[in-house]
């Protein structure tokens, strides 16, 4: 049987690029195993209404971790979800999260607002002030009621 040096260029080549494809893949949901270089934070939502394993965890605008974990506590009917926090940044023992909305039609993201505090989060902390996901539809419907009810 006859290789043609094309076919086998071609199919290095899908390989390369299948390979790459698989990387950022990887990267991107965090599964690639470098998870050694962050630490664990916890918080409990009221709604978490948008937000999935792997939502970005922003800080000032810039990405600093991703959401590893979310249950429903039975016991108090709240999401509580754990972040993957970059080891270099530190947060404030009296900061807050909220789940915030990227724009009306784009995606959501959570949001860590810094406290004032010195003292840091330990690995494995829980940051107790947070804000649940706006129902933007809902609002907008209570918006368009008062309106025409003038």
């Amino acid at each position: 049987m006859a290789e043609n040096p094309t076919e086998i260029a071609v199919g290095a080549l899908t390989l390369v690029v299948a390979g790459g494809f698989f990387a950022y893949a990887a990267q991107t949901t965090g599964w690639g195993g470098g998870g050694a270089d962050t630490y664990p934070l916890t918080a409990s939502f009221r709604s978490a209404q948008g937000v999935a394993l792997g939502t970005d965890v922003r800080l000032a605008g810039v990405q600093i971790g991703t959401v590893t974990g979310m249950a429903l506590n039975s016991e108090t009917y709240r999401a509580d979800m754990t972040f993957a926090i970059d080891h270099a940044v530190e947060i404030p023992e009296d900061s807050s999260v909220a789940v915030t909305s990227e724009g009306l039609l784009g995606g959501v993201y959570v949001e860590i607002v810094p406290g004032g505090s010195p003292f840091a989060l330990d690995a494995g902390g829980e940051i107790a002030d947070t804000q649940g996901a706006l129902n933007l539809l809902g609002l907008l419907s209570q918006f368009i009621s008062a309106a025409s009810g003038d």
